[in-house]
């Protein structure tokens, strides 16, 4: 061995304990998990980062043993990755459970590792992606054997957790079976996914559901992605590991490293002036015929830019983020295949949650409206529907983004009112077919008219001659005439707004004094 200098004997050392946590938990272990369809954790971050961009912290740490002479015979690496890496050429901070040792769980970890990760992205103002798999907390009922103690809950760190949400993006994905803090953690970020078929959430998995008989399940029963992604509880599924780092790209890519900077324009690919003639029959001269919000979503911003977030959930409101000649916005809708488009109590949850990361991140607000106010009947009463609706609206009006509004069809009532804060100068326009009021003609009628009705001969024809004569007072060009409405627009004339609308808003996203409070999970 030829001697390099006086310290060889410990650089062979640093060779030597590299390499052990290169191995992770061992080659069984790793051959095992790639069994279940599951990439590694070092895998899984040189999928997510640009090629050779990973500058990893911590690799050495672990639980290591040694022989009676004091020589090193092997090491157990710590089950948490951390460090910095690039994606598309910008620095974030990334950190994994390694399920190869102990299978995520924390009596195999040192959660010091998790700490600074999330205190390196708060520090330094760095989008954070965890890649969860396993519980993360404060290990299982073995410790009790191998440290000879218990201890009072806590979770290390999340201060820092906390503190990341009005700081810097954060995005979790969940890519095993993710239990107790494991699961905080997933659900506590800006966008979560889980992976169909591989991705499990819980408070508590199967083995201790089962135990105490509260009911027989299994890990798709209890916490699959058909469940989590249709609650609210994680914003969005896919098909595979590849596909979720895909979503985490193109996610960040929208947003700034932290609330010290503003969302980065891309280079604008299409005409500003676009005019699409698909828009003068996108909305359907019956008004209760249904028609594709998505369609018309896609047709206003830049192609192929528009990326939804929470699509399975709270379904009658449409969130996502697109780019707008260039600019990133946040794009708010109503899917009229859902209820018409009202608001339900997740649906209101979900509008809340997408305000207040429009606002902390300075994303300008396109609201696409045909809302024909909150859903009615037992269940939303049940579901306190009012409450979650008026947390939605507080959100809108605490928000400062700009707000540009396009009425495409219906406004009613609290939820209706909600199209943005009416006491702000806000970027209004809408098209021929949008109406409004306080309630429906529908309900409305049958409300004010309750004993002309009852006392009719024949109520279907009196209700159809009201309805008539209500319609030509609720034509939008009457409100126009009044300036109760600021514009009404051609609808092949939307996307040249827009982007006006964008360009207009740019110079105004800077925040002005402190923010709002931070997003809550």
């Amino acid at each position: 061995m030829t001697d390099d200098g006086p310290w060889q004997p410990e650089l062979e050392q640093l060779a030597r304990r590299t390499a052990l946590a290169q191995e992770m938990g061992g080659a069984e272990k790793v051959e095992r998990h790639h069994g279940q369809g599951k990439l590694t954790v070092r895998e899984r971050i040189a999928a997510l980062l640009d090629p050779d961009s990973f500058r990893e912290v911590g690799q050495l740490t672990g639980r290591a043993t040694y022989d009676a002479d004091g020589n090193l015979t092997a090491v157990m690496p710590a089950n948490f990755v951390m460090g910095r890496g690039t994606i598309d050429g910008r620095t974030v901070v990334v950190g994994g459970d390694d399920f190869t040792v102990r299978g995520g769980a924390a009596d195999a970890s040192i959660f010091q590792k998790q700490v600074m990760a999330e205190r390196m992205a708060h520090d330094y103002g760095l989008p954070i992606v965890r890649l969860v798999d396993g519980s993360g907390g404060g290990g299982s009922v073995k410790t009790l054997e191998t440290e000879r103690r218990s201890f009072v809950p806590f979770n290390p760190g999340w201060e820092w957790v906390v503190a990341n949400l009005g700081r810097v993006p954060v995005v979790s994905l969940c890519l095993g079976s993710v239990a107790g803090l494991g699961a905080a953690r997933v659900v506590t970020s800006h966008y979560s996914l889980m992976v169909k078929g591989t991705s499990q959430l819980f408070v508590a998995g199967p083995p201790v559901v089962n135990r105490l008989g509260i009911e027989e399940v299994d890990k798709e029963t209890l916490g699959g992605s058909t469940i989590h992604t249709r609650n609210g509880a994680v914003d969005d599924e896919v098909e595979s590991e590849a596909e979720a780092f895909t979503r985490t790209r193109a996610f960040l890519s929208y947003l700034p490293s932290s609330v010290d900077e503003l969302p980065p324009r891309a280079e604008p690919s299409d005409d500003p002036d676009g005019a699409d003639e698909s828009l003068l029959h996108a909305i359907p001269r019956e008004r209760r015929r249904v028609y594709q919000a998505r369609a018309i979503i896609e047709t206003v911003v830049d192609h192929g830019s528009f990326l939804e977030v929470g699509k399975m959930w709270g379904r009658s409101a449409i969130t996502g983020l697109a780019r707008v000649d260039g600019w990133p916005v946040a794009i708010l809708a109503n899917d009229p295949y859902h209820y018409a488009g009202g608001w339900t109590a997740d649906a209101s949850r979900k509008v809340e949650r997408f305000v207040d990361l429009a606002e902390t991140f300075r994303l300008p607000v396109v609201h696409l409206v045909d809302n024909p106010g909150f859903v009615i009947g037992t269940q939303a009463e049940q579901q306190a529907t009012i409450r979650h609706g008026a947390r939605a609206l507080a959100a809108i009006y605490q928000a400062t983004v700009p707000w540009c509004s396009v009425i495409l069809r219906k406004v009613y009532g609290v939820a209706g009112a909600a199209h943005q804060n009416a006491s702000r100068l806000s970027y209004r326009f809408a098209w021929p077919s949008g109406e409004w009021g306080s309630l429906p003609l529908e309900g409305g009628i049958e409300a004010a008219y309750k004993a002309q009705l009852e006392a009719a001969d024949d109520p279907d024809a009196l209700r159809s001659e009201i309805e008539a004569r209500l319609a030509k007072a609720r034509d939008p060009f009457k409100t126009a005439e009044v300036f109760l409405v600021d514009d009404i627009v051609d609808p092949r004339e939307t996307r040249p707004r827009l982007c006006e609308f964008a360009n207009l808003a740019a110079p105004r996203r800077v925040r002005t004094g402190p923010g709002a409070r931070a997003p809550r999970p």
